[in-house]
């Protein structure tokens, strides 16, 4: 991510180069030789450029790349040539210019190449590095712990006891933070204890931007987070009008910014994708950040839906001759990571929407545009 805008310390190319493998000529030469035949004299090649001069009847042999000597300003290319010793004979004249590529076609010098805040990928990586630029100022990575809550959960791995489930929420979180801009903190799986929660926050809120939980901020007897971390810090969001996802929380603790997310998998995995990610992104300054694409489908199937909350149901899109169909991936409750096996889209469902027939008109998020 970087910190402060890159701008171009030279022009490229530096130099004006040929386009083409062929013959370096000039133009108004060409149009006072009827037989268009012209001597070899030198060569100019990549890394290598010719520094002589030319007489009326001369060229250049020239390769991809190579500079483009200062006595011409015109390449013939190779296959529009016929060669004979030290000679060509131009049969396809050029147009002056011709296959030639001039300093600053790419980029002028003092261009700015990069904002603050955008994310650096391999096409930024190799277009500094044609300008030259070997080191840039980036920010630091944003911060973040994470763990779960709950008696219940128990590493895969571990024998369980009766009523206990392994942690998957967990591990779908880190994935999820993999790509992104982040020093990430595993702080393992917390249980449904107020000290313990309190501790656990109130040592990580003392070094990191971010705190992400899973679970325990519902209005379940065993969760405590909300009081926690009203006691720790405050708390300025609790419940959205989304499903799955109602029970998430947002706050700060001291200079760490908090988000609970749901504890049902499925209710974790959306919330993190349409919240958390988003949030994540802005603390770490990234400002290239756009909407997620919404991309119009036809619904094969039915969904049921009452009017009051916007939902998302985990999907699988196909294009057809017919164009972008979508079907829902069978029960949608928010404990079936089964959903998502073969899902690679989010069904949005307008808060305003009652049940949608089979044909109906939809939106659809893209995993793959969700998961960068």
């Amino acid at each position: 991510m970087l910190h402060e805008p890159v701008h171009a310390p030279m022009a490229v190319p530096p130099f004006t180069n040929s386009a083409m493998d062929g013959y370096a000529i000039t133009a108004r030469d060409l149009s006072e030789n009827p037989q268009r035949t012209f001597r070899v004299v030198g060569s100019s090649l990549a890394g290598h450029p010719y520094s002589g001069s030319l007489e009326a009847g001369e060229c250049i042999r020239i390769t991809t790349g190579a500079a483009l000597p200062a006595c011409t300003d015109t390449v013939v290319a190779q296959e529009d040539c016929k060669i004979e010793d030290a000679a060509i004979q131009i049969v396809e004249p050029p147009v002056k210019g011709a296959n030639v590529r001039y300093a600053g076609n790419d980029v002028t010098q003092d261009t700015l190449l990069l904002q603050s805040g955008h994310q650096l990928g391999p096409f930024d990586l190799a277009w500094l590095s044609a300008c030259g630029i070997s080191q840039v100022n980036v920010r630091k990575k944003a911060r973040v712990a994470f763990f779960s809550t709950g008696d219940e959960l128990r590493e895969p791995g571990e024998d369980l006891a009766p009523g206990q489930i392994y942690d998957s929420n967990r591990e779908v979180v880190r994935q999820l933070l993999k790509p992104l801009p982040v020093e990430v903190s595993d702080l393992g799986v917390i249980a449904d204890n107020p000290g313990d929660i309190e501790h656990v926050l109130g040592v990580a809120a003392g070094n990191h931007d971010l705190l992400l939980t899973s679970g325990g901020v519902s209005v379940g007897t065993a969760d405590y987070m909300k009081e926690v971390v009203q006691k720790l810090g405050r708390l300025d969001l609790w419940r959205l009008n989304l499903k799955p996802g109602k029970p998430l929380a947002f706050g700060r603790i001291g200079e760490s910014l908090f988000l609970g997310l749901p504890g049902n998998p499925v209710s974790t995995v959306v919330t993190f994708l349409l919240i958390a990610q988003p949030a994540i992104l802005a603390l770490a300054g990234f400002t290239d950040e756009k909407p997620p694409l919404l991309i119009p489908a036809t619904l094969r199937g039915s969904i049921r839906h009452s009017p009051g909350r916007e939902e998302y149901q985990r999907g699988n899109l196909e294009i057809t001759p017919r164009g972008a169909e979508v079907s829902a991936t069978g029960e949608q409750a928010s404990n079936r990571l089964a959903s998502f096996s073969n899902a690679n889209c989010l069904i949005r469902i307008r808060k305003q929407s009652g049940n949608l027939d089979d044909g109906a008109a939809v939106e659809v998020l893209l995993f793959k545009g969700l998961l960068g």
